[in-house]
């Protein structure tokens, strides 16, 4: 009987502790973290971007991929969001599509009407995608005016 009391507190301890530190971001950026700057040229309206030309605004970083359905849902709500009621903030939208026409024809069917919508074609192995670490999973970022 005494085995069984310690058992169920073993039992009642390891429960507990494996809940420690699943609010801790697996990868990508954590709060505070200032974001790493890049620079994009546009194909859909020949328009560049440089992440430090935003500073001083809110900026809305989405990172997706076409073939990733989750990431674009998001993608496309973010977007509807921002247009719609949050005039303030920036948003800029990164795709990591391999091929031009791929991204070309998910931004149409999608309606992203975003002047910052950008794409990758080095898919996963570009800088921006290991710099953000990506390889966990496409997220989003909300940065200050600061950058952060």
């Amino acid at each position: 009987m005494k085995y069984v009391k310690w058992l169920f507190v073993v039992l009642l301890i390891t429960s507990l502790t494996s809940f420690v530190g699943k609010d801790k971001p697996t990868g990508g950026l954590n709060i505070g973290d200032v974001a790493p700057d890049f620079s994009f040229r546009t194909t859909l309206k020949n328009h560049q971007l440089n992440l430090k030309d935003l500073k001083g605004q809110y900026v809305l970083i989405n990172f997706w991929a076409s073939y990733d359905a989750q990431s674009r849902m998001q993608n496309v709500s973010l977007n509807n969001a921002i247009r719609d009621s949050f005039k303030k903030v920036k948003f800029v939208s990164i795709s990591f599509d391999e091929y031009q026409s791929v991204f070309k024809e998910t931004v149409r069917k999608d309606q992203i009407a975003s002047l910052v919508c950008f794409v990758d074609t080095k898919g996963e192995t570009s800088e921006i995608f290991k710099e953000y670490s990506l390889d966990r999973g496409f997220s989003s970022y909300l940065l200050d005016e600061n950058g952060v």
